[in-house]
């Protein structure tokens, strides 16, 4: 028997399958063949792990401006964990040995929200030798300014969609394209 109301648990905020169609967003936008063929990054395991949080890490924090977005930041983050924990069992890697993977994945993750968000606040080139060194293994500055300026303009675009828009999951991550991506 389904109960009508649960008196332990809070409503959800965010509409069913939200979570699901923005982490889409982010994987989908992570894997364009652009990043891994004209911009320098390693088409590796890491590489894409690497993509995949500057996209994360792009969405959360315009979140972090929109005042009721905290339970879909919350959401998000958990739906990426729960993906890093699929992807490794996929990889065949043991039951005991996914914890541990999962508290580095986590590590990585805050370190570079820190390294990323002091980088914008710091201006300049941070950004690129911040994305230089976590993405590129340290090596293409110059692609790395290409993506500092992706990352700049998805910045902008994902600030210009409204906080309806991004918590209905109805706005999308710029193209990343060549010619457009310049230091």
């Amino acid at each position: 028997m389904l109960w009508p109301f649960n008196h332990f648990r809070k409503p959800r905020l965010t509409p069913p399958g939200t979570i699901e169609a923005i982490y889409g967003m982010i994987v989908t936008q992570a894997r364009e063949p652009i990043f891994y063929r004209d911009l320098g990054v390693p088409d590796t395991v890491n590489g894409r792990f690497d993509l995949l949080l500057l996209h994360l890490w792009l969405l959360l924090r315009r979140l972090r401006t929109v005042r009721s977005a905290a339970e879909l930041s919350q959401a998000l983050f958990d739906r990426f964990c729960e993906d890093m924990d699929d992807n490794l069992r996929e990889m065949g890697v043991g039951d005991q040995t996914v914890p541990k993977r999962m508290r580095a994945f986590g590590e990585a993750f805050y370190g570079r929200v820190q390294a990323y968000d002091l980088a914008v606040e710091a201006g300049g080139e941070a950004l690129a030798e911040a994305i230089c060194k976590n993405i590129l293994n340290g090596t293409g500055l110059d692609q790395a300014k290409r993506l500092a300026a992706y990352a700049r303009a998805s910045e902008a675009a994902l600030g210009q969609a409204d906080e309806a828009a991004l918590l209905r999951a109805s706005f999308s991550f710029p193209p990343a394209r060549s010619e457009d991506v310049t230091p």
